[in-house]
């Protein structure tokens, strides 16, 4: 099998010749770029300048040389967005300060900063009005531009033999909501004004919609893998309640799920969301979501076997491959290889599993436990 043929037995519930395995094909399955430059000296691979493909994240695209050492069987396409696009910093004493498109302030301390934080939202005074949500300068993100390049990359990427996944231009419904409006005011509109937080909702599918529309029909035939994304779990619960997900942001998702479909019917979509989301799994289901990632394995209710057992056969699990919480930065390299085989071990009999760590793989994780990880996926 090459890498393509591999990842499309997995996400069709075939066990393939060995368990796919995917680093850094989106913003939330990549590596940290201080981890990238020392896992490349680690394997004595000569040092580059990394291609960021997420600023704000601070995450570095694996170069081929990686890729190929590794077996990395899926590469990703990131459209122009406010992550690696026309990020343009500003002194402000202590920290860089960057304005993305939406209005969102983000800051990054010079001593040391290793990503990018949040530190104002446009829309987050009280007062804000339906009126002001539809005046505010939103992007254009069914401009042509963002996706310049992509068709070539995608061709390229399927003659290496890889699969190919696209991510869209903007975080989930109801993150990027949070992102404009602030996450403790949308929290309260979606409980005393569901109508405003439903503004939100819906600005937030146009702007998704309008970039799939454009994007979909120029690379449909190219990808494989659609991510989309919305974070709704923590690591015992959930942010909102079930309830309100289903009244709220439920309808709003089959709305984009059904169009992405039907742009792009031979693509699998995959659905990122941490924490314990074991409550919304049979919605999201439901909605016509073909994997889950990712697998929050020390979350409440998130434990694989179970998963595996009472959703292994509608859904396919990418991620949960070792705990990125404690493990995989602070573990021993046997500590890491013994989560590894009893992660593996829970998800991957029958098919329907990618490997990959349960979140991105941050700056402190050591390359000896990198390697260990993938020691451990091959059965070394």
């Amino acid at each position: 099998m090459n890498s393509r043929e591999r990842i499309l037995a997995a996400l069709n519930h075939q066990e393939p010749d060995r368990i796919p395995f995917d680093l850094g094909s989106t913003q939330v399955t990549g590596i940290h770029v201080v981890a990238y430059q020392r896992l490349r000296e680690y394997l004595g691979l000569p040092q580059v300048k990394p291609i960021m493909c997420d600023v704000i994240q601070q995450l570095a695209l694996p170069d081929y040389d990686v890729v190929e050492k590794l077996g990395v069987d899926v590469r990703g396409l990131f459209p122009r967005n406010s992550h690696n696009w026309k990020v343009v910093n500003r002194d402000v004493g202590d920290y860089w300060e960057y304005l993305d498109e939406w209005g969102v302030t983000h800051r990054r301390p010079k001593l040391d900063g290793l990503y990018y934080s949040m530190v104002r939202s446009p829309l987050s005074d009280v007062s804000v009005t339906q009126d002001d949500i539809c005046q505010h300068n939103w992007p254009q993100t069914g401009d042509p531009h963002r996706i310049a390049g992509l068709r070539e990359q995608a061709l390229s990427y399927r003659a290496q033999g890889k699969a190919v996944m696209i991510k869209g231009v903007l975080a989930g419904v109801f993150e990027m909501s949070q992102r404009v409006r602030g996450m403790e005011v949308l929290l309260m509109d979606m409980a005393s004004k569901p109508d405003l937080a439903g503004a939100f909702f819906d600005k937030m599918v146009e702007c998704k919609l309008a970039f799939w529309e454009t994007a979909l029909p120029q690379l449909g035939d190219v990808i494989d893998v659609i991510s989309e994304a919305d974070d709704y779990g923590t690591q015992l619960s959930q942010l909102i309640s079930p309830r309100m997900f289903r009244q709220q942001i439920k309808p709003r998702l089959k709305t984009l799920f059904t169009r992405i479909k039907q742009l792009a019917p031979n693509s699998k979509l995959f659905f990122h969301s941490c924490g314990n989301v074991r409550p919304l799994l049979p919605d999201f289901i439901e909605l016509g979501v073909d994997i889950l990632n990712p697998i929050h394995i020390t979350a409440t209710g998130m434990e694989p076997a179970a998963l595996k057992r009472d959703f292994g056969k509608d859904i396919v699990f990418w991620g949960g491959g070792v705990d990125t919480q404690d493990i995989l930065p602070r573990g021993t390299p046997q500590q890491v290889k013994d989560d590894v085989r009893r992660n593996i071990d829970a998800l991957a009999p029958g098919g329907g599993f990618v490997f990959n760590t349960v979140h991105n793989i941050q700056a402190d994780v050591p390359p000896e436990n990198v390697v260990a990880m993938i020691e451990a996926m091959r059965g070394v």
